[in-house]
């Protein structure tokens, strides 16, 4: 199989996390930072991580860099040094506009991600659009436009350059009750990284309450917890000819406390290894 199992590692408690992936047996590591890179060395970070036995599969720097200067150039910045940490790709919001509906903001998205894009091309690396809804919609977006496929065919049309693609998870479609499956199928040659992230949706709170109205109807899950059999997942992705890795995105799961967190990755992690084996 050529898709790596990973695992997400937090910027705050990145050391730490690293020590716990390499003990549990996963393959590689996306370094994760929420809003700002706060000082970290990625080059330093990146030479600690391959010397604990992993790969850097990815970069994720999750801010605002449509509303924030400071956030586009640290993405640059990522974007600039990726290739040399080893890490193919760079994650990142699409970001947002306040009082922008995500069609008045791709405008803005192609001035900034044009020249990203541009940046990357040049660099050898691609970025990644994480596709959580963080909270808004379409007209009201906050943090990241690139939600749902009506955005991202307005965004890769916007900027067509085969350096921007996805970072493609399934459990944020399914809160917004979309099929994944037959997303994937669609969109499966814009992966450019993968977060293994699943939920489950209580159908009987919808159907009670509907979906705006302050009820909480979905659980984000582990793989192998949630409503996705990620056999078919990986089937998809094979098949298209992805080659990168699929990183546990960790501290999600209800279930599991900071305690036991690294319980439920093991469980995610052999699950996961259990749908290669299916596949070969």
């Amino acid at each position: 199989m050529s898709i790596s199992i990973g695992t997400c590692i937090r910027r705050d408690n990145w050391r730490e996390e690293l020590r716990q992936a390499a003990a549990s047996g996963f393959e590689t590591v996306e370094l994760y930072c929420n809003v700002t890179l706060g000082g970290l060395n990625l080059t330093e970070a990146a030479a600690e991580i391959r010397d604990a036995g992993l790969h850097l599969s990815a970069i994720g720097l999750y801010g605002n860099p449509l509303a924030s200067e400071e956030n586009r150039a640290e993405l640059t910045h990522c974007i600039e040094l990726a290739r040399s940490c080893g890490a193919a790709s760079v994650s990142t919001f699409a970001g947002a506009l306040p009082g922008k509906s995500v069609g008045d903001t791709v405008r803005d998205f192609q001035k900034v991600f044009g020249e990203l894009a541009k940046r990357a091309e040049d660099a050898g690396v691609r970025i990644g659009l994480e596709n959580a809804h963080m909270y808004g919609h379409w007209y009201q977006p906050t943090w990241n436009i690139a939600f749902c496929p009506r955005a991202w065919e307005l965004l890769f049309d916007a900027v067509p350059s085969p350096a921007l693609g996805l970072t493609w998870e399934p459990s944020h479609q399914l809160e917004q009750l979309i099929d994944p499956i037959a997303q994937l199928k669609t969109w499966h040659t814009k992966v450019v990284h993968v977060h293994g992230k699943d939920a489950s949706i209580d159908r009987e709170a919808l159907r009670r309450w509907g979906a705006w109205f302050g009820i909480s109807y979905c659980a984000h899950r582990f793989p192998g917890r949630g409503e996705c059999d990620w056999t078919d997942i990986l089937r998809i992705l094979e098949g298209g000819g992805y080659q990168g890795s699929l990183c546990v995105e960790g501290f999600h799961d209800r279930d599991y406390d900071e305690g036991t967190e690294f319980d439920g990755q093991r469980e995610a992690l052999a699950y996961l290894r259990a749908c290669q084996r299916r596949l070969s």
